[in-house]
């Protein structure tokens, strides 16, 4: 049984790495379900045992933060923002740092993956009006929506798995980590408005595609703006941030209350709200948490880290750890990542998994859900961003985040 559970594993972690699998229409969430089902259906690991091994308060934890974003979107918060960024009379190259600014913050709240997609359409549309090319301001957007993101234990999912598993702190956690995440979000503006000092100031290149100048909106775009709707949402937002560092409530349960409170609505219609949860990315955690059970009860991975341990490569020594992060979170993406070394590395491991796995997102195109966001919202809208133009700001930025992390990470 034990080689069924490896070949299991190692085709849903193929998967993550391909991002489905060849010949099949399955994509990393598809993958991982199907990799639980395969199990379960073989008896390699029991309907109790799988129910066991998913960590319920980090999917409810995921699951209200959805719906709190939802309320956000569905209220025309985010594109109201990105309109009054744009149209700011500034300098571009204040303009581009307002918009990190805006954009981090707003990650480390509401999830980059949702800022992104309520940002970066509305984005391209206002620097057409105003005649600039939108190419700087999304690459701004995709990096420092992820850098950001990496502030909170709520900012996207690999650190609400990092925080529910570890117990941290919410507010210690803060003060650990926002040196390195300023540090990086500065570091990333001087080096998007240096390498792309001249498109800052040129005229926007034609659209790719004449009608993709004027693509349609997808559902959720560009909304108007309802004040009460975003009112309620920063509200509740609020109120929960506040339970999360003052009150000794469960984080999950803390959360759900806000999202059900946001649900009891007159005018947002509940299936709107719950159309815009990520129910594929609670399938994939849900698939991941399965599987990667099953490796754990084979004793392979223990074994694993024996003999790194024994050559002198451990995965509770910081150097190792901020090494295998990386490059574990660029080869299957940062969540299956973090899933993995989670129960390998030290109980005192959780910001610098955070970190790195996060930061670690903006090196490739497809290291991170809100670079693929940001592409996509590109391409409907006629402005080209290939893994070409990613690298370019990626690949820099990255390596100086990288570094600041690791010299801080270094000093404490």
């Amino acid at each position: 049984m034990t080689d069924f559970v490896l070949l299991v594993f190692s085709l849903v972690y193929l998967g993550m790495v391909l991002g489905g699998l060849p010949f099949l229409q399955l994509d990393r969430g598809g993958v991982a379900l199907l990799g639980a089902i395969a199990l379960i259906a073989a008896e390699a690991v029991s309907v109790e045992a799988a129910a066991q091994s998913i960590d319920l308060p980090t999917i409810l934890l995921l699951f209200a933060f959805m719906v709190i974003s939802a309320q956000m979107r569905l209220g025309g918060f985010y594109d109201a923002v990105a309109r009054r960024l744009a149209a700011l009379d500034i300098a571009p190259a204040a303009l581009l740092g307002a918009l990190i600014a805006v954009s981090a913050v707003l990650s480390a709240v509401f999830s980059n993956d949702v800022v992104c997609l309520a940002m970066a359409p509305v984005l391209v549309d206002a620097c057409r009006r105003r005649g600039r090319d939108a190419l700087p301001y999304l690459l701004a957007l995709a990096c420092s929506a992820n850098i950001g993101s990496a502030a909170t234990l709520i900012g996207n999912p690999q650190n609400m798995l990092i925080g529910a598993q570890l117990k941290l702190p919410f507010g210690g956690y803060v003060l650990q980590v926002l040196p390195p995440v300023l540090a990086s979000l500065l570091a990333t503006w001087v080096l998007v408005a240096w390498l792309m000092r001249e498109r800052l100031h040129a005229a926007p290149a034609p659209a790719a595609d004449a009608s993709a100048a004027h693509a349609p909106a997808v559902p959720g775009e560009d909304l108007p703006l309802s004040r009460w709707q975003a009112a309620k949402g920063l509200l509740v937002a609020l109120g929960v941030l506040l339970c999360f560092l003052f009150a000794p409530w469960p984080r999950e349960v803390v959360a759900l209350a806000g999202a059900g409170l946001l649900l009891l609505s007159r005018r947002l219609h509940s299936r709107d709200m719950l159309g815009l949860v990520d129910w594929q990315l609670l399938v994939l955690f849900m698939g991941l948490f399965v599987v990667n059970h099953a490796l754990q009860a084979t004793g392979l991975p223990q074994a694993l880290v024996d003999r790194m341990a024994a050559a002198g490569w451990r995965l509770d020594h910081p150097a190792t750890l901020f090494g295998a992060t990386f490059v574990l979170s660029n080869l299957v993406s940062n969540v299956p990542a973090v899933m993995l070394l989670l129960p390998l590395s030290g109980p005192d491991a959780g910001p610098l998994l955070a970190l790195v796995s996060t930061l670690a997102g903006n090196l490739l195109l497809v290291g991170s859900i809100a670079n693929l966001i940001v592409a996509d919202a590109a391409g409907r809208h006629g402005v080209p961003f290939g893994w070409r133009e990613h690298a370019r700001i990626g690949v820099p930025v990255t390596l100086a985040s990288m570094a600041i992390s690791a010299a801080w990470l270094a000093w404490r």
